[in-house]
């Protein structure tokens, strides 16, 4: 085991909304896909990397509270700048973390979800 975190989810109400929230949030494409009636995107990964999804699926329900997780980004001002256009929210920070940990800052999506960002240090 090289992480303990193998796969995310993050829920959706709207698929296609969340879909046009993170694209240009992150700037990258996410590829769709329908698994037994679930519909996901998927976040661009290559293998042995974690890699994840935003879901759409009636067993699961955005939320701005549980578990959070940090999506990489290299710059956390020009990624906050992206949430805000898109209609997203941050909600904390930035936060410069000691021992050269890196900036974190944590944004509401499109769908109600908290979601935190990383940039590591320059």
């Amino acid at each position: 085991m090289n992480n303990i975190i193998n796969w995310f989810e993050i829920p959706a109400t709207d698929l296609k909304r969340a879909m046009a929230f993170y694209e240009p949030v992150m700037q990258l494409s996410l590829r769709y896909e329908n698994m037994s009636g679930v519909e996901m995107a998927i976040f661009p990964y290559e293998d042995p990397a974690t890699g994840g999804a935003l879901v759409k699926f009636e067993h699961f329900a955005p939320s701005a509270q549980g578990c959070i997780i940090y999506l990489h980004t290299r710059d956390l001002k020009a990624t906050l700048e992206r949430v805000d256009a898109a209609g997203g929210e941050c909600v904390f920070g930035p936060l410069e973390l000691p021992n050269d940990i890196g900036t974190i800052a944590l944004f509401m999506d499109s769908e109600g979800n908290r979601i935190g960002l990383h940039q590591p240090p320059l």
